[in-house]
């Protein structure tokens, strides 16, 4: 039960964070210092200090709920009805970052308020003359709050925008001058319609943990798709006549020829969201109803994780790192696109980042910035190619290059040259096992006794969807079931669990939510090295590894879906060319 705002004693923000021992004195100080500085002002002190790194949004929240005896709540698990959204509209909410979210069970008249900052006097003062009632506080994350406005009001603010937009060209404003002013970067525009519906796209698909955002123009009608954990979900449907607009936008920011409308283009934005920086790869391309346009987003310190956040088991873990420790070889990380093969690489790379070592990377093209690593990117039109910034980087005196993508036999045979003279290369390919990976570049014309020479190890991955812990529920396997997970005792009970598809507030109705994942981790062994040496086939080479301790990506999974992390579906999509 959340408390009643009541004016008692005047407790400061920093005051609280200190006595909970979460940041120092010293802390405090050096973030009102930076409060007072130019283009701050304004800024809270909660979010300077998150800023600076000295504590978390959720460190902060529970610090405030512990001092000020206000309840938590997680907005993701709560539904909002009509009449309480009705109550203020988005812009206030987002002002204060507060969210409504229901009436209390002892009085009708009293308002369930979540806020980021209850200390915020004005905001309480202010969200008490708005809604008419008189508030009960209870204290969430600024990010759960953002993310909470953006499910409630999100699509309708971004309608709004579009139908401003429709009514600004009908209202006959010059429309060459109107455009050009709408997608321009000038931040005195920045209230456009056209540059906000933009900015409403990107904050919403970060809101819903979206990899992607698909544009996509039809005869008729614009559709907007996010991928989530995977899989394309329709978010919302304008009118075709934005689409010129939205492209224009688009491309202005990321880079490209505002003019050239029948070559595909590539670019790249970046933008903030609850104070965090995107990184955003845009690749524009022609269809028969105009241009189609994708943006990845990644956040900007989401490539380089701990390598205990990529879901390796211990055993994988310690493979893992026996693998990286090598101090000459290559190392080949393969999957299919959207696998997560960058983020174990870039994971790989902050782990040997050292002062000690120069570290040369060649990608096509560069995903993430990591400082301390000179990172190339590939330029075709200049005549830059995988194959020739690798020339130049091995005269560079590296002692690691990572290489983004082995494609073709000149890649292939100057990685596994610079491999056999004493560098350590890391790269990726896209193959379905990891046997199949060896194969592969036999098949590309690298001779065996090379490759036998040179590969110290190679990690076949996949990312699969963790099934929602709201909305699924237990059951117990089938024959069918028993036999796919290759469990021989038929008598033998199991209990599997299953994604139900429903209105469930936490996974948006998918049945999932977020990923994991899972790896197949090939550690070149003597005897491997002698079936590489020897031309063996890639069942022969997987039949040693397993031999020797290996588990597929298939064995992975199965551990997964008997421990209720995910469910036989996902066991199929995930391993359907097995």
């Amino acid at each position: 039960m959340g408390r009643m705002f009541g004016r008692g004693a005047k407790k400061r923000l920093g005051e609280i964070l200190v006595e909970d021992g979460i940041v120092t004195d010293e802390q405090v100080s050096t973030a009102l210092e930076e409060q007072k500085k130019p283009g701050n002002e304004g800024m809270k002190l909660g979010d300077v200090l998150v800023d600076m790194g000295y504590v978390t949004d959720m460190q902060m929240a529970a610090a405030l709920s512990r001092q000020l005896g206000y309840e938590k709540v997680n907005l993701s698990q709560e539904r909002v009805s009509d009449t309480v959204i009705k109550l203020a509209n988005e812009s206030i909410l987002r002002k204060y970052s507060v969210m409504p979210f229901g009436y209390s069970e002892r009085n009708a008249n009293v308002l369930k308020m979540a806020m980021s900052d209850p200390l915020d006097i004005r905001a309480v003062d202010d969200m008490m003359v708005i809604t008419g009632c008189h508030l009960e506080i209870y204290i969430t994350t600024q990010r759960d709050i953002a993310a909470a406005i953006d499910r409630y009001y999100g699509n309708a603010e971004a309608m709004k925008m579009a139908q401003q937009f429709s009514k600004e060209r009908e209202e006959r404003v010059p429309v060459q001058r109107n455009l050009t002013e709408q997608v321009g970067g000038d931040s005195a525009l920045n209230d456009a319609p056209i540059v906000k519906l933009v900015q409403q796209v990107v904050e919403q698909a970060v809101h819903k943990r979206a990899s992607d955002i698909h544009i996509e123009p039809f005869e008729e009608k614009l559709r907007i798709r996010f991928r989530i954990d995977g899989v394309l979900e329709e978010e919302m449907v304008h009118d075709i006549e934005l689409h010129a607009a939205m492209i224009a936008r688009i491309k202005i920011v990321s880079g490209m020829d505002i003019s050239e409308k029948r070559k595909p283009q590539d670019g790249r934005m970046t933008a903030m969201v609850d104070r965090q920086e995107y990184d955003i790869r845009v690749s524009m391309l022609p269809t028969v109803y105009g241009e189609k346009v994708v943006m990845r987003l990644t956040l900007k310190k989401g490539l380089t994780k701990d390598k205990k956040e990529l879901g390796f088991t211990d055993e994988a873990l310690a493979k893992f790192d026996k693998i990286l420790s090598h101090p000459n070889g290559i190392i080949l990380v393969t999957g299919p696109t959207g696998s997560g093969k960058s983020t174990t690489l870039y994971t790989a790379l902050s782990e040997l980042n050292t002062e000690g070592v120069n570290i040369v990377t060649v990608e096509d093209p560069v995903e993430a910035n990591i400082n301390g690593i000179n990172q190339v990117q590939v330029n075709e039109k200049a005549g830059l190619t995988f194959a020739s910034a690798l020339r130049s980087i091995l005269r560079q005196d590296p002692d690691i290059i990572m290489i983004g993508e082995i494609r073709d036999q000149e890649t292939a045979e100057i990685a596994v040259k610079a491999s056999i003279t004493g560098h350590l290369v890391v790269s990726t390919l896209h193959t379905n096992s990891a046997a199949n990976t060896i194969t592969r570049l036999a098949d590309m014309g690298v001779e065996t006794y090379l490759l036998a020479d040179s590969v110290v190890g190679v990690i076949a991955q996949r990312l699969v969807r963790c099934v929602c812990p709201d909305c699924s529920s237990e059951y117990e396997a089938d024959e069918r079931e028993k036999e796919i997970l290759g469990i021989k005792d038929s008598a033998r009970k199991i209990t599997l669990r299953k994604a139900h598809y429903r209105d469930c507030l936490t996974c948006n109705g998918t049945g999932y939510r977020g990923r994991k994942g899972v790896y197949e981790i090939m550690e070149v062994t003597p005897e491997l090295r002698q079936a590489i040496s020897k031309g063996m086939t890639a069942d022969e080479i997987e039949e040693i590894a397993l031999r020797e301790g290996m588990k597929t990506l298939r064995g992975t999974i199965i551990e997964e879906v008997l421990a209720g992390n995910t469910t036989m579906d996902e066991l199929k999509r995930v391993t359907y060319d097995e």
